[in-house]
């Protein structure tokens, strides 16, 4: 008779939440809730949330220049990539990186703090051998371009040879599959993007000396990524806690109990949660941030945690074909008073915002909504904004008188 393994008891809950506690948790930690913290700036932005995720797609502007916008306001383009980067003078040797780029949630921006936390992933893809592409001759084409990095780095796919042999995209030189994959398992590292090329360097360079191991065995890399998983969201579910990592469901059961969050109960859930107990010990207070969100700010990125924190169905619609489109290309929730309350397609035409296609959840959206632009307007260097369709024409009427009254001030 063969056995059955039980599934270990869960822990009793350490308190209950309300759905309004839970909310209020998440917008907390990620940055969202109460007094911006200026002085650490973009990289104070990173060190929160763990990872910031990045996208070729630029409306406005690239995702991971419009996290930190959205926790901070109008920060300087240009001072949020110098403050994630550090780039290579020509005539003097690179500081030491403050992050580096991995697989994460997605293609991430991350704290350089965290480079030993994913050794467990670089041991994975070793192990596993490949990636994506196989390489014809892979000693002689990692060790062709380890020396050219050694020799000549830091240097973008074009510079150590090209990316593509002419094809598709995705019909990768065998120099791009060789760099890809001394990323993917560690001996190279991405510390920079120049003109959205990654800039590859050896990680014995790159990474300061007391991070540069792998000795942390995938136990304690799981334990540290499910804790500050935890932390970056407040409260959360396993699958919560499995997704801002990407992590597996078992991974996260095998260390939660290890990892210092605490179980919560929270209402209308129905399933178990956990809490980051320093959030707990500190009811949320503060000011609401009042914002135009990226699709994949790490507040929103988990479509099945949205809905269930915010009541508010979002999906990004860029590779929907566009007869399918509801609501547009690049959709961009909008957060006031710590909730949802609707969204917008934006582009822009020379120095005007348009707002393509607009959705308010009431009349009391209406003066967020054209703050929101308004001040995304001017981040991005337009003078007006255009509304050109909305699902409501009286919510549309009073968000362009809104926005004429927001223009005059």
């Amino acid at each position: 008779m063969t056995a059955v393994t039980q599934t270990p008891p869960l822990p009793q809950p350490v308190t209950a939440l309300s759905r309004d506690d839970a909310r209020r948790l998440a917008l907390r930690a990620q940055g969202l809730l109460g007094a911006p913290d200026r002085r650490a700036g973009v990289r104070g932005v990173l060190r929160q949330l763990g990872a910031v995720q990045l996208d070729t797609i630029s409306v406005l502007a690239r995702s991971h220049e419009l996290v930190p916008y959205a926790r901070l306001g109008a920060v300087g383009r240009d001072a949020v990539e110098s403050a994630y980067w550090t780039p290579a003078s020509s005539d003097a040797p690179a500081a030491l990186p403050h992050s580096f780029e991995y697989w994460s949630h997605a293609a991430c921006i991350l704290p350089i703090e965290e480079w030993p936390h994913f050794a467990f992933r670089r041991r994975a893809r070793r192990a596993k051998g490949h990636r994506w592409h196989v390489m014809e001759d892979s000693e002689r084409s990692c060790a062709a371009v380890l020396d050219r990095l050694k020799a000549d780095g830091p240097l973008t796919t074009s510079e150590l040879g090209g990316g593509r042999k002419g094809g598709e995209w995705w019909d990768w030189s065998e120099t791009k599959i060789a760099v890809e994959w001394l990323l993917d398992t560690g001996d190279v590292v991405c510390t920079e993007r120049r003109a959205w090329k990654r800039v590859y360097d050896l990680a014995e360079r790159a990474v300061p000396d007391a991070l540069l191991h792998d000795d942390l065995d995938d136990t304690e890399c799981l334990r540290r990524l499910v804790a500050q998983a935890g932390a970056a969201m407040g409260v959360a579910t396993r699958a919560d806690l499995a997704d801002y990592h990407r992590l597996k469901a078992e991974q996260v059961d095998a260390v939660v109990a290890d990892s210092g969050l605490v179980p919560v109960e929270v209402e209308g859930w129905g399933k178990p949660a956990w809490a980051d107990p320093a959030a707990l010990a500190a009811p949320p207070r503060g000011r609401h941030r009042t914002t135009l969100l990226s699709p994949f700010d790490s507040l929103i990125w988990d479509r099945p945690r949205t809905e269930r924190i915010f009541g508010f169905t979002h999906r990004l619609e860029a590779y929907v074909p566009r007869p399918r489109r509801i609501h547009g290309y690049f959709a961009m929730p909008l957060l006031a008073g710590g909730q949802l309350v609707g969204r917008v397609d934006p582009a822009r035409e020379g120095t005007t915002l348009v707002a393509r296609q607009v959705s308010m959840q009431g009349s009391k959206a209406v003066v967020p909504m054209a703050r929101a632009l308004g001040e995304a307007a001017s981040w991005v260097g337009c003078d007006s904004v255009r509304v050109e369709r909305c699902d409501d024409q009286k919510l549309a009427d009073a968000l362009r008188t809104e926005l004429t009254h927001t223009s005059d001030q």
